[in-house]
């Protein structure tokens, strides 16, 4: 059975987000993945359909919705993932596969009969949406993530910056990717993910109430960015 988890999205600008940091560096544990203070880079290839199906569902208000994507780590290809992030409203389940970088130019060059063969449901399931709904690289979207932990009910708070898209390239280990600012500085998301429940504490510090909560996706925020771009 899938684990659903909680996820709350704000945006917040940047007074906000210099007292929240703040007061969270004094009871969280940093993400052991921060390679500085400013935190770490993700840079993510999403796929969608002919019809754009998952750019246009969240508008639709569609209670049920996935996406497929490729993500990478600070530019490094030792970790590669195959995600796919379902949402039921508000509740969340990621999987994700670990490919490797020629499994990935495979599936860049449509060669992913590979998928078919792995062991993995999410594998499975992407190869399906690959031949039934040929879906195709999209656009690729960049941004810098500090983390915040508890291990209680798998607190999950970050500080998503700097989102971009990449202009010029579907290819996430292209170096001469130009990227856009897609969500206008001051402007940032702050993502809230726990299981059951949000302890109290961490409720009193982050006073959602005061922040303005929405339905945020960065994927869409990168593709209207795009084709307000290309105009």
């Amino acid at each position: 059975m899938k684990r659903l988890r909680h996820e709350l999205k704000f945006y917040i600008n940047i007074d906000e987000y210099e007292i929240l940091r703040e007061k969270l560096q004094m009871v969280l544990k940093k993400d052991k993945n921060m390679v500085n203070d400013d935190g770490y880079h993700i840079r993510s290839l999403y796929f969608d359909n002919l019809l754009d199906n998952d750019l246009y569902e969240k508008s639709y208000g569609i209670y049920k919705r996935k996406k497929f994507r490729i993500r990478i780590y600070n530019g490094s290809d030792s970790i590669i993932k195959l995600e796919k992030k379902n949402r039921y409203g508000e509740l969340i389940n990621k999987e994700s596969v670990s490919i490797t970088k020629a499994e990935y130019e495979k599936i860049l060059s449509w060669d992913y009969d590979f998928l078919r063969e792995k062991n993995n449901p999410v594998a499975k399931d992407f190869y399906l949406y690959l031949r039934s709904q040929h879906m195709t690289p999209k656009i690729i979207v960049d941004y810098v993530r500090e983390a915040y932990m508890e291990d209680i009910e798998d607190v999950r708070i970050t500080f998503d910056k700097y989102l971009s898209f990449a202009a010029n390239s579907l290819d996430i280990f292209d170096p001469n990717i130009v990227t856009v600012e897609a969500l206008k500085f001051p402007l940032m998301i702050m993502e809230v993910k726990f299981n059951s429940y949000l302890p109290d504490y961490i409720r009193n510090i982050l006073q959602l109430d005061s922040h303005h909560r929405s339905a945020i996706s960065k994927y869409v925020i990168c593709r209207e960015a795009g084709m307000m771009y290309y105009k």
